[in-house]
C-alpha cells in the first residue's frame, strides 16, 4: 500500500499526509482538507518506480531446482508507472465535493519461467484501482469534515508451476530439462470492491492544523476456474481429488487503516510535518497457489500469514523564495511479515528518504518534482518441502533479495479556476 500517488507527498515522504491540504491531492489523502482550497482546483501526477527486487540463490537450495535466479521481478524489468488525479470543486463557502483516481494498492511481480522458485511463484498481480467520489464541510472555522467512497478495480493473476515427478517425464533430460516437462496452474479474475473514507481537519489557528483519516476494509473477492497445462498423468490424480476444474476463491482484504498528521508553520519560511499511522494488515489474506505433491495432492492453495502495522513520517517545507518551496521528508512503516517473506511479497519493513521542489507559475497554478528513495533492506527465504524434487515436491527454496531498494521519480501540475 503506497503514500505515492505522483504528488507533491513523494518528496514528503508522506509526512503529514493527512493535514497538508495545499493542493487538490487532499481528496485523496483527507478529504476534509478541501475547505482548505477555493474555487475549483485540479492536480494531475505521473511518477515511475524502479525497483531492484531480484533473488539471491543460496547455499540450501535444492540443487535439482536449477540456477535461474528469477530476474528482476518488479514490474517490467524494474518499472512499474503510477499517478493519480484529484478534483476539487467549491459548492459554497463551507461545501465541497471532489473526485479522486488512483491506485496506491497492490503489485506486480514477474519471474523467468524456469527459475529456482517456480513450483512456488512464477507471476502475479494483485491491483487495486479506486475512485473516490468526496464531499467536505466546514462546520466551523476550526473544524471540517469529510467523506469518500471507496470503489476499488480489483485485478488478480498467479501463475505457478507444478512439478512432475521423474519417472512420468518421458523424453526429458533430468535435472538439465526439468522445467520444460513442469506443469502449469494459472488463476486470474477482476472484480469491484467497496469501502469509505473518513477525516476530520481541525484548525488550532492559522498556522497550525491538525489531520485524523480513517479508511476502511475492502474486500476484494476473486473466483476463477484453475487453469492447467501440460499436465500429463498428474491430471488423473488432480481429477480425483476434485481439483481439476475447481473455482478457486482468493478473498483479499485491502487493509483499514487509521492515521494522524500534523502542519505547522512554525515562520515564513519553515513548516513542520509529521504523521503516525497504522494499516491492519492480519486480515490481508493473500494466498499461495500450487501443490506439495501432485502424486496425492490436497489442495491448490495455501494461506499467507501477515500482521498489522505501523507508520512515523516527520518532514519539512522550505520557502526558498517565492515561487520555490522545498519538500523534504523520512519515514518508516514496521514489517508485516514475521521471519522469512514469501517469493509472492519479497517486502517487508522499509525506510523512505524524499525530497522535491513547488513551482508557483502564477497565483492559480504550480507544477512540482519529487524524488524518492526507498530502502527495504536484506530479506530471507526459506521454503521448504516435504517431498525431494525427484518425487514431485516444490523443493527448498533458499536464499535471500538483497538491499531491497526503490527510486520514484513523480512530476505533477495544479491548476485553479
Amino acid at each position: 500500500m503506497l503514500y505515492e500517488v505522483g504528488t507533491a507527498d513523494v518528496g514528503l515522504a508522506s509526512a503529514g499526509y493527512g493535514a497538508r491540504a495545499q493542493d487538490a491531492s487532499t481528496v485523496f489523502t483527507n478529504p476534509a482538507g478541501m475547505t482548505r482550497l477555493p474555487g475549483t482546483q485540479f492536480l494531475a501526477g505521473g511518477q515511475l518506480l524502479w525497483s531492484n527486487v531480484k533473488f539471491s540463490i543460496g547455499s540450501g537450495n535444492s540443487p535439482e531446482l536449477g540456477t535461474n535466479d528469477g530476474g528482476r521481478a518488479a514490474g517490467w524489468d524494474g518499472w512499474v508507472p503510477g499517478g493519480g488525479a484529484f478534483l476539487s470543486y467549491s459548492l459554497s463557502p463551507e461545501v465541497k465535493l471532489g473526485v479522486a483516481l488512483a491506485g496506491n494498492f497492490g503489485s506486480a511481480l514477474k519471474y523467468d519461467d524456469d527459475w529456482v522458485g517456480r513450483y512456488y511463484v512464477q507471476e502475479t498481480a494483485l491491483i487495486g484501482m479506486s475512485v473516490l467520489p468526496s464531499i467536505a464541510y466546514k462546520v466551523n472555522d476550526k473544524l471540517s469534515l469529510g467523506a469518500s467512497v471507496n470503489a476499488m478495480y480489483g485485478y488478480y493473476k498467479n501463475q505457478v508451476a507444478i512439478n512432475i515427478p521423474d519417472a512420468l517425464r518421458p523424453g526429458v533430460v533430468i535435472p538439465i530439462q526439468r522445467s520444460a516437462g513442469d506443469a502449469q496452474l494459472e488463476m486470474k479474475d477482476e472484480t469491484w470492491g467497496w469501502g469509505a473514507n473518513l477525516g476530520l481537519l481541525y484548525e488550532l489557528d492559522k498556522n497550525t492544523r491538525f489531520g485524523l483519516t480513517w479508511t476502511s476494509q475492502v474486500d476484494l473477492d476473486f473466483r476463477a476456474k484453475a487453469k492447467f497445462s501440460n499436465l500429463g498423468p498428474i491430471g488423473t490424480n488432480l481429477q480425483n481429488a476434485g481439483l481439476l476444474g475447481s473455482t478457486i476463491s482468493v478473498d483479499i482484504k485491502v487493509p483499514q487503516t487509521a492515521m494522524g498528521s500534523f502542519f505547522s508553520q512554525l515562520d515564513d519560511r519553515w513548516a513542520l510535518l509529521g504523521s503516525v499511522g497504522w494499516q491492519e494488515w492480519s486480515k490481508f489474506g493473500q494466498v499461495q497457489l500450487g501443490t506439495d505433491n501432485p502424486l496425492n495432492p490436497t489442495s491448490l492453495k495455501t494461506d499467507l500469514d501477515f500482521k498489522d502495522t505501523w507508520h512515523l513520517a516527520l518532514g519539512a517545507q522550505y520557502r526558498w523564495s517565492q515561487p520555490w518551496l522545498l519538500n523534504f521528508g523520512v519515514a518508516y512503516d514496521s514489517a508485516f511479515q514475521s521471519g522469512d517473506v514469501s517469493p509472492l511479497l519479497p517486502v517487508n519493513a522499509g525506510w523512505r528518504f524524499g525530497l522535491g521542489a513547488r513551482n508557483e507559475l502564477s497565483k492559480t497554478s504550480h507544477w512540482g518534482f519529487a524524488l524518492e528513495y526507498l530502502y527495504g533492506g536484506t530479506l530471507d527465504t526459506s521454503l521448504r518441502s516435504t517431498l525431494p524434487v525427484a518425487a514431485g515436491g516444490r523443493g527448498n527454496l533458499v536464499g535471500s533479495y538483497d538491499s531491497i531498494s526503490s527510486f520514484i521519480a513523480s512530476v505533477y501540475g495544479s491548476w485553479e479556476f
